[in-house]
């Protein structure tokens, strides 16, 4: 089965969105997050579009 990026359920600084592309590729969080705040205009359209595209961790009691 292929494996797909999800939100972050613990590494959340607004939608989780970094912090799951970050453990996706293993990588630091601060790594993913840095691009979208040097390139602030294109790095926000980028960063709503995954937002709304990227699917919701899933939820454990």
């Amino acid at each position: 089965m292929r494996r797909r990026p999800r939100k972050s359920g613990s590494d959340r600084s607004v939608h989780g969105v970094c912090g799951g592309i970050a453990e996706y590729f293993g990588i630091s969080s601060f790594l993913v997050r840095l691009p979208f705040v040097l390139f602030i205009p294109a790095g926000l359209i980028v960063y709503i579009v995954l937002t709304n595209l990227i699917d919701e961790p899933p939820y454990s009691l």
